[in-house]
């Protein structure tokens, strides 16, 4: 998996076109647009509340089995650096709010997460498998893009992070 995880990146990073496979999405190298993200807290954002740091992106569902799988490392990455070296937050594609509620309360998630009932988000994402995550740098451009599930939390995967975004981070 971590070789897949490396792969992947390099392939990202030396891309420079993509095809796009949902409607709008944004390609590796595009800028993510502005938009209106939901939070399961009650509080609106939108992309431009990110901008002046790195944003690391997971798309998820709560029926999803490899959204669950990954959720306690994306915690875990989120406890040590959201906030500080980078942000993180997660775009659920549930269609049911509660569902995605239940998850987050069972789980004890912390990072802020939103809710993307009309498939806007899904769809600027490129979000047509999940769980995905896109790595986005401090002016909103789209540096990579990790489909399936990783062990966000993991020295290999952080040192990824790292070099993705270009920061040196404290293990």
């Amino acid at each position: 998996m971590r070789i897949i995880f490396l792969i992947f990146f390099l392939v990202s990073a030396l891309s420079t076109t993509a095809f796009a496979g949902t409607p709008g999405e944004v390609v590796i190298g595009g800028y993510l647009r502005e938009a209106t993200l939901n939070g399961f807290n009650g509080k609106t954002n939108t992309f431009a509340d990110f901008k002046g740091k790195p944003l690391l992106i997971n798309v998820w569902a709560s029926w999803c089995g490899p959204c669950r799988a990954e959720m306690a490392s994306l915690e875990r990455l989120a406890q040590r650096y959201s906030g500080k070296e980078f942000n993180v937050i997660g775009i659920s594609t549930d269609d049911y709010r509660n569902r995605a509620e239940a998850f987050i309360e069972q789980t004890k998630i912390t990072f802020d997460n939103y809710l993307d009932s009309k498939l806007l988000l899904e769809n600027m994402l490129g979000a047509n498998m999940i769980p995905l995550t896109i790595l986005v740098d401090a002016d909103g451009r789209v540096l990579a893009k990790a489909l399936g599930a990783y062990e966000w939390d993991h020295a290999v995967t952080i040192n990824e992070i790292e070099e993705a975004f270009n920061i040196r981070l404290k293990h």
